[in-house]
């Protein structure tokens, strides 16, 4: 079956949904590091010490962090074993400086849901709100996070509320973002992120009608079987928790 065969069963085929042998925590950052002096939203910044408080607790207990692309096996029931999916939104910076280092120490890999229209830009769809311009990875550090082992994802060209959109608008930021990122990269874009978590049934459909594997959410939860693949839960992580609270919400909780 050639790719545009496979691609026209996806879309025509029945729903995907999760099969995981046991629930898969997958966890959402943002920025490692610490949030700038007037800066708002302070929980979106986790600092490096603190992270790595993260990926220790996620080994003491028998974790291992990977990315999405890792993740979709046990996602799917094919394997079976204690897998965190480590998930970063929007491509920052810090995340290539910082966080990788702090994986690869701990043999870990991570997905970054990359805004395919802000390469090298900065936060511009909440700026003026968080009161702080954020750097984004360029092309060339997208390639250096790669090269360090680590997957990436699309979420969107430019960063908007799908929900409030038209469908054209909708269909053309969740398709156009993947053939963006893959002509840049020269590399498969799998995975999807829906910015701010907003999403309907429409986004969906057009998720799947991109030929996404997986959509990720802000609904808080582990994925559990059933669950729809291009609708999954994840487990957000503030700088404001202790390491235990961490442990407790990402893997010992029976969250739903």
């Amino acid at each position: 079956m050639n790719g545009i065969q496979q691609n026209d069963a996806r879309r025509s085929g029945p729903k995907s949904v999760a099969a995981p042998r046991r629930p898969v925590p997958i966890l959402t950052y943002h920025n490692i590091g610490e949030a700038p002096s007037g800066a708002t939203h302070r929980g979106l910044y986790l600092g490096l010490d603190k992270f790595r408080s993260h990926l220790r607790s996620l080994r003491r207990r028998g974790y291992r962090g990977v990315s999405m692309d890792e993740g979709l096996p046990y996602l799917r029931g094919e394997k079976d074993g204690r897998v965190a999916i480590i998930t970063f939104d929007d491509g920052y910076l810090d995340n290539l400086r910082l966080a990788m280092p702090a994986l690869q120490e701990f043999g870990f890999g991570a997905t970054c849901y990359l805004v395919a229209g802000h390469l090298g830009d900065h936060n511009a769809w909440d700026a003026a709100e968080l009161r702080v311009q954020k750097p984004l990875m360029d092309e060339a550090g997208v390639r250096d996070w790669l090269a360090g082992g680590m997957n990436v994802g699309s979420h969107t060209v430019s960063h908007p509320r799908l929900s409030r959109m038209t469908s054209a608008q909708k269909r053309c930021e969740i398709a156009d973002s993947r053939a963006r990122l893959e002509d840049r990269l020269s590399i498969p874009i799998d995975h999807f992120c829906f910015p701010y978590g907003d999403h309907d049934a429409e986004c969906i459909e057009y998720a799947a009608e991109a030929c996404y594997d997986t959509a990720v959410t802000t609904h808080r939860g582990r994925v559990r079987s059933g669950q729809d693949m291009l609708a999954l839960p994840r487990i957000g992580n503030s700088g404001k928790r202790s390491p235990w609270v961490f442990a407790s919400r990402a893997l010992l909780w029976r969250l739903t």
